[in-house]
């Protein structure tokens, strides 16, 4: 499912005009290797700078703090609604673009403004505010124990792939109250949306099956996020409840995975270069922390609409444009020295801010802590098995992520897995990660017998 170096659905067409000045460009290996390079060169001609973010998809980013927030807080001049994009609206943007699904209208909080905005959010964040904290870090733990059992006898594995990716697919599928089949097709459409892999389809099928987990809440609700969702005053429609749903895991499942990820890497990182030695001895919190101020997993997003063109410290931003937020950027602003020297928490902009700062702050925290907890403590002598200077990272205009985090321990049996099948009436055989490869995108097809992982994951949990 991830792009790779060299083969990614961001990479430039041969005669794309941008070769020639690829410090504009959002995409691609070069940017991936080292952005904040190309955020100094931003910055140094001033608080924003032209770029583009997929071919033919031309955008303003800004990249100064102060600037970034008067855009963030500031929903009068700057509006979230897409259907203002008139390159869009006028077809000046391929249909099949991969950043398309990121930043095409749907109905739901992030999209909208103003009245309509202030009532969808209430709907979302006052169903996550049901949430049982003691719940969600049980299901956390279930699930990373599922994961862990599917590689913790090869004595290596790959904690993006393996686990910080798969995670929280599979927890959203546990907080909407899927069934497998649902749940199954959910995860792999979603898994491509992010990767950019035949968007118009994974779009087609992640609507299907969220039509019709809403229809089937809406018949037998349960303790549940859709259930909730649809339980809620605001009286949202069955469109509006699924774009509430696909808005949900977009900002938690890609920015989910990366944080951990991320986290999990500067944990068992060594400055000495020794990739055999146990990493830098700080708390998981402070990894959190330095990974939200250095390296946030949603490095570009948030794009905005100038409903007028406005001069924001001397820079045009022309009506009807996108202008996104570099988030990362932001974060390393020299005038944010005293900020940044003690990674004071509210200076940040990883979460956002303004009317759409982040919902989910406290869950999503808690998700990544305990994900992270459970693989140190679950694998005590894990290691990088490549120099951290040797990560890969993927390509794309918004993220921050890795290809993949190799890591080798020593191999030992599985326990959670054997434990759940033993107390099953109905004993279920796992289905490994190899007979149901969680790296590929190829199977938008009729449904094949062979499993998915959430099927998967029921079948070994539900005692």
């Amino acid at each position: 499912m991830d792009s790779q170096p060299g083969a990614t659905p961001y990479s430039a067409p041969s005669g794309c005009p941008m070769h020639g000045e690829r410090q504009k460009s959002l995409y691609g290996p070069e940017f991936a290797s080292d952005p904040q390079r190309v955020y100094d060169e931003f910055r140094a001609h001033g608080l924003a700078a032209p770029i583009e973010l997929a071919p033919g998809v031309d955008a303003t980013l800004i990249v100064q703090h102060e600037a970034a927030l008067r855009v963030l807080q500031n929903p009068s001049f700057f509006a979230r609604d897409s259907r203002r994009w008139a390159a869009l609206r006028e077809g000046r943007v391929p249909l099949d673009s991969p950043v398309l699904p990121m930043m095409a209208y749907r109905p739901n909080c992030l999209f909208t403004d103003g009245t309509e905005h202030l009532r969808l959010r209430k709907a979302v964040t006052e169903s996550l505010g049901r949430l049982n904290t003691n719940r969600l870090s049980r299901d956390v733990e279930r699930i990373a124990d599922y994961l862990i059992d599917q590689f913790i006898e090869r004595g290596s594995a790959d904690l993006l792939g393996d686990y910080a990716k798969l995670l929280p697919l599979l927890l959203f599928n546990q907080l909407f109250g899927c069934p497998g089949d649902i749940g199954d097709r959910l995860t792999r459409s979603m898994s491509a949306i992010f990767d950019g892999e035949d968007v118009l389809r994974a779009n087609a099928e992640l609507t299907e099956c969220l039509m019709e987990l809403v229809a089937l809440k809406r018949r037998q609700p349960g303790e549940d996020i859709t259930s909730w969702l649809i339980q809620h005053p605001a009286g949202l429609r069955d469109e509006e409840l699924k774009d509430q749903l696909v808005m949900l895991m977009g900002a938690g499942i890609e920015p989910e995975r990366n944080l951990i990820a991320n986290a999990l890497l500067l944990l068992l990182s060594d400055d000495s270069g020794n990739p055999h030695r146990r990493g830098t001895g700080m708390l998981v919190e402070d990894a959190l922390d330095d990974v939200l101020w250095n390296n946030p997993p949603i490095a570009n997003y948030a794009t905005h609409y100038p409903v007028q063109d406005v001069d924001l410290g001397g820079v045009t931003l022309k009506a009807e444009t996108p202008v996104l937020i570099s988030f990362a950027a932001a974060n390393s602003d020299p005038a944010l020295t005293d900020a940044r020297q003690t990674l004071s928490k509210g200076a940040h902009l990883a979460w956002g801010a303004g009317p759409h700062v982040c919902p989910a702050k406290s869950p999503a925290q808690l998700i990544a802590l305990t994900a992270i907890e459970k693989i140190l403590n679950s694998v005590p002598d894990l290691t990088l098995a490549i120099p951290s200077s040797a990560v890969e990272w993927r390509p794309g205009p918004f993220h921050r992520a890795m290809v993949s985090l190799p890591v080798r321990f020593s191999p030992s049996a599985p326990r959670h897995a054997a434990k759940a099948a033993t107390q099953s009436p109905v004993p279920s055989r796992i289905t490994t990660p190899e007979e149901v490869p969680p790296a590929r995108y190829d199977h938008l097809e009729p449904p094949k017998k062979t499993k998915g992982w959430w099927s998967s994951f029921l079948d070994v949990f539900r005692v």
